[in-house]
């Protein structure tokens, strides 16, 4: 277990405003940056990969439809006061380089941990003291990445800091503009015009946008954060999201997670 002593990094704080999933719930949104990490991280910052860095005690999902653990993908500060992460596991039941858990945000094949004083989302399957699952990894194309000692030499774990990153004021507004112009197709807002500047796929905070133009999770659901995908031998770890992008939520008060992934 790790108290959380360490000082989160600056992050957006609560608008207090949101009153749902396409409201910004969080300000001002910001953009993730990777930094590799020579050695395990073990402070409750914001990672990708590595071991989770518990704040309470550890409550390792399973999937429920083949009892195996998730694969711990990374954790994130919680807006607010209280000093809190929320943990995500995705279920790699369709194999190593197939799509990962999350089309179903309550199925139990994608849950976000919120810790300490979070509430278990009621669907998740969690496993018996002591129970370990694989975390993430980058797929290497010569096959000799070094594997972690099970015959997936071609899989090597890895680990990240997730550094959090202000946008530049012009692709900050034009994320904005794609949030207006989806509000409008949802017959939500005025019409305004289809957006054409930048996108940034991996960040907190802020309107969201989705690529089929709605929510996977309903009202009070709050917007939380992005990933895209990231499913090729190129890419610094790998995620299947088939071409989309996941997306965290949590409660009105914080202490409940949701994800789920996307695609146009």
């Amino acid at each position: 277990m790790t108290p959380l002593t360490t000082p989160p990094p600056t992050l957006p704080q609560p608008t207090g405003t949101a009153t749902g999933p396409h409201d910004a719930a969080f300000l001002p949104r910001l953009q993730f940056a990777l930094r590799r990490s020579e050695r395990p991280i073990t402070a409750p910052v914001p990672k990708l990969g590595g071991d989770p860095c518990w704040p309470a005690e550890p409550a390792w999902p399973l999937s429920p439809r083949t009892g195996e653990p998730l694969v711990f993908v990374g954790q994130f500060a919680v807006p607010g006061e209280d000093r809190r992460l929320a943990l995500l596991f995705l279920a790699a039941d369709g194999g190593l380089d197939g799509p990962m858990g999350g089309i179903d945000p309550e199925s139990g094949d994608a849950v976000l941990l919120v810790q300490p004083g979070g509430r278990i989302p009621p669907f998740a399957v969690i496993g018996p003291p002591g129970t370990r699952g694989r975390t993430l990894w980058r797929l290497d194309p010569d096959g000799d990445g070094g594997g972690d000692g099970d015959g997936d030499g071609n899989r090597t774990p890895v680990e990240f800091h997730l550094d959090l990153v202000p946008l530049p004021g012009d692709l900050d507004r034009s994320m904005d503009e794609r949030a207006a112009f989806q509000r409008h197709l949802r017959g939500e807002g005025p019409e305004v015009r289809f957006p054409d500047g930048g996108h940034v796929h991996d960040h907190v905070g802020g309107l969201p946008s989705f690529p089929s133009g709605r929510a996977g999770v309903p009202a009070p659901w709050r917007y939380f954060f992005a990933l895209s995908d990231a499913p090729y031998p190129d890419d610094p770890y790998f995620l299947d999201f088939g071409h989309g992008d996941g997306f965290g939520f949590l409660s009105p008060d914080g202490l409940e997670g949701r994800f789920h992934w996307d695609i146009p």
